[in-house]
Protein backbone atom coordinates (compact mmCIF):
# COMPACT_ATOMS: atom_id res chain seq x y z
CA UNK A 1 0.00 0.00 0.00
CA UNK A 2 1.22 3.29 -0.71
CA UNK A 3 2.33 6.21 1.29
CA UNK A 4 -0.98 7.87 3.06
CA UNK A 5 -1.17 11.74 2.75
CA UNK A 6 -3.20 14.17 5.69
CA UNK A 7 -6.06 16.06 3.55
CA UNK A 8 -6.20 19.55 5.25
CA UNK A 9 -3.47 20.97 3.60
CA UNK A 10 -5.56 21.85 0.60
CA UNK A 11 -3.56 19.36 -1.88
CA UNK A 12 -5.07 17.04 -4.51
CA UNK A 13 -6.77 14.36 -3.57
CA UNK A 14 -4.13 11.34 -4.33
CA UNK A 15 -5.16 9.66 -7.51
CA UNK A 16 -6.67 5.94 -7.80
CA UNK A 17 -5.30 3.68 -5.61
CA UNK A 18 -4.10 5.49 -2.74
CA UNK A 19 -5.37 5.98 1.11
CA UNK A 20 -5.19 9.17 3.35
CA UNK A 21 -5.85 10.28 7.01
CA UNK A 22 -9.01 11.75 7.98
CA UNK A 23 -7.41 15.13 9.89
CA UNK A 24 -10.18 14.77 12.55
CA UNK A 25 -10.22 11.13 13.69
CA UNK A 26 -6.71 10.26 11.88
CA UNK A 27 -8.30 6.98 10.19
CA UNK A 28 -6.76 5.51 7.25
CA UNK A 29 -9.50 6.78 4.15
CA UNK A 30 -9.02 5.07 0.24
CA UNK A 31 -9.06 8.11 -2.07
CA UNK A 32 -12.07 7.17 -4.11
CA UNK A 33 -14.02 6.46 -1.47
CA UNK A 34 -13.52 9.77 -0.03
CA UNK A 35 -13.89 11.75 -3.13
CA UNK A 36 -17.25 9.69 -3.50
CA UNK A 37 -18.22 10.89 -0.29
CA UNK A 38 -17.54 14.42 -1.08
CA UNK A 39 -14.38 14.73 1.42
CA UNK A 40 -16.42 13.68 4.01
CA UNK A 41 -15.00 11.12 6.69
CA UNK A 42 -17.30 8.44 6.44
CA UNK A 43 -16.13 7.32 10.05
CA UNK A 44 -15.86 10.70 12.03
CA UNK A 45 -18.30 12.63 9.46
CA UNK A 46 -15.93 15.61 9.72
CA UNK A 47 -16.55 17.55 6.34
CA UNK A 48 -12.80 18.58 5.21
CA UNK A 49 -12.43 21.89 3.02
CA UNK A 50 -13.32 21.99 -0.61
CA UNK A 51 -12.09 24.00 -3.08
CA UNK A 52 -13.99 26.73 -5.02
CA UNK A 53 -13.95 24.36 -8.00
CA UNK A 54 -15.08 21.22 -6.38
CA UNK A 55 -17.52 23.05 -4.52
CA UNK A 56 -19.36 24.38 -7.98
CA UNK A 57 -18.94 21.18 -9.37
CA UNK A 58 -21.07 19.42 -6.82
CA UNK A 59 -23.62 22.53 -6.24
CA UNK A 60 -24.47 23.88 -10.07
CA UNK A 61 -26.13 21.74 -12.65
CA UNK A 62 -23.56 20.38 -14.86
CA UNK A 63 -22.18 22.45 -17.67
CA UNK A 64 -24.16 25.63 -16.47
CA UNK A 65 -21.28 27.47 -14.63
CA UNK A 66 -20.22 30.92 -16.49
CA UNK A 67 -17.67 33.04 -14.50
CA UNK A 68 -18.05 36.64 -14.01
CA UNK A 69 -15.95 39.57 -13.49
CA UNK A 70 -12.55 36.94 -13.50
CA UNK A 71 -10.70 40.18 -14.93
CA UNK A 72 -10.37 41.71 -11.40
CA UNK A 73 -7.32 41.13 -10.01
CA UNK A 74 -5.61 41.94 -6.06
CA UNK A 75 -2.91 44.43 -6.13
CA UNK A 76 -0.59 45.57 -3.21
CA UNK A 77 -2.36 48.56 -2.05
CA UNK A 78 0.00 49.66 1.00
CA UNK A 79 3.10 48.00 -0.32
CA UNK A 80 2.61 45.29 2.73
CA UNK A 81 5.62 43.64 3.68
CA UNK A 82 5.26 40.00 1.48
CA UNK A 83 2.10 40.49 0.24
CA UNK A 84 2.98 40.06 -3.33
CA UNK A 85 4.72 36.84 -2.71
CA UNK A 86 1.65 35.65 -0.44
CA UNK A 87 -0.53 36.92 -3.83
CA UNK A 88 1.59 34.52 -5.72
CA UNK A 89 1.64 31.93 -3.49
CA UNK A 90 -2.24 31.45 -2.86
CA UNK A 91 -2.60 31.74 -6.80
CA UNK A 92 -0.42 28.48 -7.20
CA UNK A 93 -2.28 26.88 -4.17
CA UNK A 94 -5.90 27.86 -5.21
CA UNK A 95 -5.64 27.87 -8.97
CA UNK A 96 -7.74 30.99 -8.95
CA UNK A 97 -6.54 35.06 -8.92
CA UNK A 98 -8.54 35.98 -5.57
CA UNK A 99 -10.37 34.05 -2.64
CA UNK A 100 -13.83 34.39 -4.03
CA UNK A 101 -14.89 32.83 -7.62
CA UNK A 102 -17.93 34.29 -8.86
CA UNK A 103 -20.88 33.08 -11.40
CA UNK A 104 -24.05 32.17 -12.87
CA UNK A 105 -25.55 29.27 -13.22
CA UNK A 106 -28.39 26.81 -12.68
CA UNK A 107 -29.41 24.51 -9.23
CA UNK A 108 -32.63 22.67 -10.13
CA UNK A 109 -33.09 24.45 -13.15
CA UNK A 110 -33.18 27.51 -11.75
CA UNK A 111 -30.86 30.43 -12.26
CA UNK A 112 -28.56 31.78 -9.63
CA UNK A 113 -26.00 34.51 -9.10
CA UNK A 114 -22.84 32.24 -7.19
CA UNK A 115 -20.23 33.18 -4.92
CA UNK A 116 -17.84 30.54 -3.52
CA UNK A 117 -14.86 31.63 -1.38
CA UNK A 118 -11.63 29.48 -1.40
CA UNK A 119 -9.73 29.00 1.89
CA UNK A 120 -6.43 28.47 -0.15
CA UNK A 121 -6.12 31.68 -1.14
CA UNK A 122 -4.80 33.83 1.72
CA UNK A 123 -7.69 32.15 4.03
CA UNK A 124 -10.27 33.17 1.88
CA UNK A 125 -9.54 36.91 3.56
CA UNK A 126 -11.39 39.72 2.16
CA UNK A 127 -10.00 42.52 0.67
CA UNK A 128 -10.71 45.23 -1.86
CA UNK A 129 -11.49 43.11 -4.97
CA UNK A 130 -13.48 40.33 -2.95
CA UNK A 131 -15.37 43.06 -1.54
CA UNK A 132 -16.22 44.25 -5.28
CA UNK A 133 -17.18 40.44 -6.20
CA UNK A 134 -19.62 39.99 -3.73
CA UNK A 135 -20.85 43.48 -4.18
CA UNK A 136 -21.30 43.20 -7.79
CA UNK A 137 -22.84 39.98 -7.70
CA UNK A 138 -25.34 41.75 -5.21
CA UNK A 139 -26.32 44.43 -7.82
CA UNK A 140 -26.45 41.78 -10.78
CA UNK A 141 -29.42 40.06 -8.57
CA UNK A 142 -31.13 43.31 -7.46
CA UNK A 143 -31.23 44.36 -11.44
CA UNK A 144 -32.65 40.98 -12.64
CA UNK A 145 -33.95 39.71 -9.84
CA UNK A 146 -31.78 36.48 -9.75
CA UNK A 147 -31.06 34.87 -6.39
CA UNK A 148 -27.98 34.77 -4.75
CA UNK A 149 -26.04 31.91 -3.60
CA UNK A 150 -22.69 32.37 -1.24
CA UNK A 151 -20.67 29.77 0.04
CA UNK A 152 -18.38 31.46 2.80
CA UNK A 153 -15.63 30.10 3.93
CA UNK A 154 -13.01 32.87 5.11
CA UNK A 155 -10.88 33.83 8.12
CA UNK A 156 -11.82 37.30 7.66
CA UNK A 157 -10.73 41.09 6.23
CA UNK A 158 -7.53 40.98 4.24
CA UNK A 159 -4.45 43.07 7.05
CA UNK A 160 -2.61 43.09 4.36
CA UNK A 161 -5.19 45.69 3.26
CA UNK A 162 -5.50 47.76 5.74
CA UNK A 163 -8.69 50.25 5.90
CA UNK A 164 -9.48 49.71 2.34
CA UNK A 165 -10.34 45.25 3.20
CA UNK A 166 -12.14 46.78 6.16
CA UNK A 167 -14.26 49.01 4.28
CA UNK A 168 -15.67 45.81 2.04
CA UNK A 169 -17.93 45.15 4.96
CA UNK A 170 -19.64 48.71 4.87
CA UNK A 171 -19.81 48.18 1.07
CA UNK A 172 -21.30 44.45 0.70
CA UNK A 173 -23.17 45.33 3.45
CA UNK A 174 -24.94 48.31 1.82
CA UNK A 175 -25.13 46.04 -1.43
CA UNK A 176 -27.12 43.33 0.21
CA UNK A 177 -29.72 45.87 1.54
CA UNK A 178 -30.31 46.90 -1.94
CA UNK A 179 -30.69 43.53 -2.99
CA UNK A 180 -33.24 42.85 -0.53
CA UNK A 181 -35.28 45.99 -0.82
CA UNK A 182 -35.77 45.08 -4.23
CA UNK A 183 -37.09 41.56 -3.03
CA UNK A 184 -34.53 39.57 -4.56
CA UNK A 185 -33.15 35.98 -2.32
CA UNK A 186 -29.90 35.85 -0.74
CA UNK A 187 -28.92 32.54 0.70
CA UNK A 188 -25.46 32.29 2.45
CA UNK A 189 -23.84 28.58 3.58
CA UNK A 190 -21.03 28.97 6.13
CA UNK A 191 -18.27 26.11 5.57
CA UNK A 192 -15.19 25.92 7.52
CA UNK A 193 -14.63 28.56 8.76
CA UNK A 194 -16.49 31.61 8.35
CA UNK A 195 -15.12 34.44 10.72
CA UNK A 196 -13.98 37.91 11.24
CA UNK A 197 -15.06 40.48 8.95
CA UNK A 198 -16.77 37.96 6.56
CA UNK A 199 -19.16 36.86 9.27
CA UNK A 200 -20.07 40.68 10.70
CA UNK A 201 -20.67 41.35 7.19
CA UNK A 202 -22.50 40.06 4.31
CA UNK A 203 -22.48 36.51 4.93
CA UNK A 204 -24.85 36.81 8.75
CA UNK A 205 -27.37 39.39 6.47
CA UNK A 206 -28.66 36.39 3.85
CA UNK A 207 -32.37 35.58 4.06
CA UNK A 208 -31.64 31.90 4.44
CA UNK A 209 -27.99 31.12 6.25
CA UNK A 210 -27.35 27.26 6.32
CA UNK A 211 -24.31 25.72 7.55
CA UNK A 212 -22.07 22.38 7.32
CA UNK A 213 -21.83 20.24 10.42
CA UNK A 214 -18.91 21.13 12.70
CA UNK A 215 -17.87 24.18 10.47
CA UNK A 216 -15.74 26.88 12.78
CA UNK A 217 -18.21 30.40 13.02
CA UNK A 218 -17.20 32.95 15.22
CA UNK A 219 -15.95 36.55 15.04
CA UNK A 220 -12.53 36.38 16.83
CA UNK A 221 -10.21 33.05 16.48
CA UNK A 222 -8.81 31.40 19.28
CA UNK A 223 -5.63 33.00 19.25
CA UNK A 224 -6.86 36.09 19.11
CA UNK A 225 -9.25 35.43 22.05
CA UNK A 226 -6.76 34.48 24.18
CA UNK A 227 -4.69 37.65 23.04
CA UNK A 228 -7.43 39.68 24.76
CA UNK A 229 -7.95 37.30 27.22
CA UNK A 230 -11.22 35.68 26.60
CA UNK A 231 -11.29 32.27 28.50
CA UNK A 232 -14.34 31.60 29.85
CA UNK A 233 -16.24 30.45 26.74
CA UNK A 234 -17.97 26.80 25.85
CA UNK A 235 -16.21 24.36 24.23
CA UNK A 236 -17.67 24.38 21.00
CA UNK A 237 -18.31 28.75 21.19
CA UNK A 238 -17.01 29.10 18.04
CA UNK A 239 -18.89 25.89 16.20
CA UNK A 240 -22.32 26.02 13.44
CA UNK A 241 -23.97 24.05 16.28
CA UNK A 242 -23.33 26.91 19.05
CA UNK A 243 -24.32 29.42 16.43
CA UNK A 244 -27.39 26.89 15.38
CA UNK A 245 -29.02 26.91 19.16
CA UNK A 246 -28.77 30.64 19.50
CA UNK A 247 -30.42 31.26 16.09
CA UNK A 248 -27.81 33.13 13.93
CA UNK A 249 -27.92 29.74 11.77
CA UNK A 250 -31.29 28.49 10.32
CA UNK A 251 -30.51 24.82 9.54
CA UNK A 252 -26.79 22.50 9.40
CA UNK A 253 -27.03 20.30 6.94
CA UNK A 254 -24.74 17.82 5.37
CA UNK A 255 -22.76 18.36 2.06
CA UNK A 256 -24.35 15.56 0.54
CA UNK A 257 -27.90 17.21 1.29
CA UNK A 258 -27.09 21.01 0.52
CA UNK A 259 -27.99 20.80 -3.55
CA UNK A 260 -31.47 19.39 -2.83
CA UNK A 261 -31.68 21.87 -0.21
CA UNK A 262 -30.94 24.69 -2.00
CA UNK A 263 -33.37 23.35 -4.84
CA UNK A 264 -35.96 23.41 -2.36
CA UNK A 265 -35.30 27.14 -1.18
CA UNK A 266 -35.08 27.98 -4.34
CA UNK A 267 -38.18 26.59 -5.59
CA UNK A 268 -40.29 27.66 -2.66
CA UNK A 269 -38.52 31.24 -2.21
CA UNK A 270 -37.88 31.81 -5.82
CA UNK A 271 -39.16 29.83 -8.51
CA UNK A 272 -42.56 31.70 -8.84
Amino acid sequence: MRRGHQVENNKPVPGEGDWIHCGKCKRILFAREFERNMHVCPHCSHHHRLSARQRIEITLDPGTFKELDNDLQPFDLLDFPEYKEKIEKGKTVSGLDEALITGKGKIGGLDVLIGVFDFGFIGGSMGSVVGEKVTRLMERGTVNNTPVVIFCASGGARMHEGLTALMQMAKTTAAVEKLQRAGSLYIAVFTDPTMAGVLASFASLADVILSEPGAQVGFAGERVAKQAQVNKVPDNFRTAEFQYQRGQIDRIVPRREIRTTLMTLLDILAGG
